[in-house]
């Protein structure tokens, strides 16, 4: 039986509450979940005319040390190793442990009193398998598929995730699914035709929509938490724009925001969560802070969010900043939109990089990585080499037909679902180029000819060999996770010998930000003068992250923005109860201008 989640009308937003959470992410909507849990009159507000933000676009992962399933697989001082490391000693060390020790405990909150259950990933490897304390699998977990019928009208309202993470565009795909579909590992065929008839076969939903029912990865996520605030009466305003925090002396107290043109001051009368998200789609801070040349355009996220207005405003009223140059960095690439004329879209490349008959070249036509490391890894090897060679950001990928027929590609099906003739004729030699040589695709997309030629030639090598002696590519888990476990001697390497030759342009994307405004191990935002600012927390993207610049494996956006949520929430109730004590008074509530 559907339950029905009412739509709160934005024209009778009230104008105070216990705590104002500031975004519709999986961070924000886990800390409102959880504040009401302890007692505490809740509000969300989000900016656009859909909820969910980028957790809703995300593959759902949640990187969560020391979890129930792992069991003895892994130790609190494993993980303190493996962030210490990760952190490069840019965080507390009470900040370390207070993840460490609150993501499981989060994680089963999550699960039990927010009915969204989560499972261990035991293939998703530590991205950075090099450092100690990294473990080969189990520490991201994933939610369990959600039925989109729980949420009635307001499953319209959530945001839809990209069209590259359904097949067809229409049938939502977990993480699992996209494992064994991917890698045709055994049973491949009998799941895709579960999928393909538990689509079709529900008549009466696909009479609503074409949208999948079943709901996957991050949508599952969002959709479990925002069920959780329906159970729990918690209100959700979206076209509700953030605009600066009311202070009264150095104690955030409320909001002011923007809905239909008006300013409204919310009062928050014992905390206001900043779960906003970073600045990655304002350009003139990308430009102020990001540490090479960039585009909006080349970002994955939500486009016209997550624009830095907290960030801003938090500066403004002396709240203090970390890590403001970096990002979660993604190398991602331009399909322009095809039922939408003259609009680009972007897909950023998580698992294509490791497939086998592919590389990647820097413009005067030679390898600078593993291709096969984390997405960010790969988006920081693209720095690297920009600041030695001046030659990257863009760089290329270089594939041939062997990768062409079974591989995915953004958006792009195998050449056996999606032949060459299906690709929309404009594409060719402006988003995805193609030669019956090397040499000339070379001289189509720029690089040199000689020296892509014995480039690949050298890869070629190392692919009969299973050994890259340049990269090392193949030799550490995570090289392998997404790969073809059939094809040998290595599962990620693969000749670049069978024309036609193909390549498309890699942009220096980003999943978001990780820096922002500097907070304690509550998620307390901490000013100038390293003192905690009460009644201000920020959480996720809209704060420094909890690692440090690196990015320690799938989920670990999710992961600190959840636990931290969930951590803040705790904090204020604690606030709250002295607050309440008969000697507490309070100041009359000025806005910051």
């Amino acid at each position: 039986m559907e339950t029905r989640v009412n739509h709160e009308n934005i024209l009778s937003t009230p104008d105070e509450c216990d705590v104002l959470v500031i975004g519709s992410g999986a961070g924000g909507m886990l800390a409102a979940n959880r504040a009401r849990d302890l007692g505490l009159n809740v509000m969300v507000i989000e900016r656009s005319d859909r909820y969910g933000g980028t957790s809703a676009l995300s593959g759902g992962g949640i990187w969560v040390p020391c979890n129930r399933d792992m069991g003895d697989k892994d130790s609190r001082e494993d993980a303190l190793t493996y962030l210490r490391a990760c952190s490069q000693g840019r965080v507390a060390e009470e900040k370390l442990c207070a993840y460490v020790d609150t993501a499981a405990t989060m994680i089963d909150y999550l699960s039990n009193e927010v009915e969204t259950p989560c499972h261990a990933g035991f293939k998703w490897a530590d991205y950075c398998q090099k450092l100690p304390g990294a473990k080969d699998g189990g520490r991201t977990m994933f939610p369990e598929p959600v039925d989109a019928g729980i949420l009635g009208d307001d499953f319209f309202r959530q945001r839809e995730p990209a069209a590259f993470s359904k097949l067809f565009g229409r049938i939502s795909l977990s993480v699992d699914d996209g494992a064994v579909l991917g890698a045709r590992g055994p049973g491949w065929r009998r799941h895709l035709l579960k999928l393909l008839s538990g689509y079709w076969l529900d008549f009466g939903w696909r009479r609503k929509t074409k949208r999948d029912r079943r709901l996957a990865m991050g949508a599952a996520l969002v959709g479990g938490l925002r069920k959780g605030l329906y159970k729990r009466k918690v209100p959700l305003y979206l076209n509700t724009r953030f605009r600066r925090f009311v202070v009264e002396n150095g104690r955030v107290a409320g909001v002011v925001v923007l809905r239909e043109g008006n300013e409204i001051t919310i009062r928050a009368r014992h905390g206001v969560i900043a779960a906003a998200g970073g600045y990655e789609q304002n350009q003139v801070l990308r430009n102020q802070y990001y540490p090479v040349p960039t585009e909006v355009s080349w970002t994955i996220t939500v486009p016209h969010n997550n624009v830095g207005d907290t960030l801003l405003a938090g500066m403004e009223i002396g709240a203090a900043t970390d890590l403001l140059g970096v990002a979660w960095w993604i190398p991602s690439i331009r399909l322009p939109a095809i039922h939408t004329p003259n609009a680009d879209t972007r897909a950023g490349l998580f698992t294509e990089r490791c497939q086998p008959h592919s590389l990647c070249v820097n413009r005067t036509g030679q390898r600078f990585a593993n291709e096969a490391i984390s997405y960010h890894d790969f988006g920081a090897e693209m720095i690297k080499d920009y600041e030695l060679t001046g030659a990257n950001v863009p760089c290329w990928m270089i594939f041939d037909s062997q990768f062409r027929a079974k591989s995915i590609l953004g958006s792009i099906m195998p050449a056996k679902l999606m032949p060459d003739s299906a690709l929309p004729q404009e594409w060719w030699d402006s988003v995805i180029y193609r030669a019956d040589s090397v040499r000339e695709l070379a001289r189509k997309i720029g690089v040199p000819d000689e020296t892509l030629s014995a480039t690949v030639a050298r890869f070629n090598q190392f692919a009969r060999t299973g050994v890259d002696e340049d990269f090392q590519r193949g030799k550490y888990s995570y090289d392998n996770v997404y790969c073809d476990p059939r094809h040998g001697p290595s599962p990620t390497l693969g000749a670049l010998e069978k024309g036609p030759f193909y390549a498309v342009r890699l942009d220096l994307g980003d999943l978001g930000t990780l820096g922002g405004l500097k907070t304690d191990h509550n998620g307390q935002v901490i000013d100038t003068d390293g003192k905690l600012m009460p009644g201000l927390y920020a959480i996720g993207n809209c704060s420094a992250s909890v690692a440090g610049g690196s990015y320690p494996g799938a989920g670990a956006t999710l992961g600190p923005a959840m636990t931290f949520g969930y951590r803040a929430a705790n904090h204020i109730a604690q606030e709250a109860a002295r607050d309440r004590a008969p000697s507490a008074k309070r100041a009359p509530v000025r806005a910051v201008t």
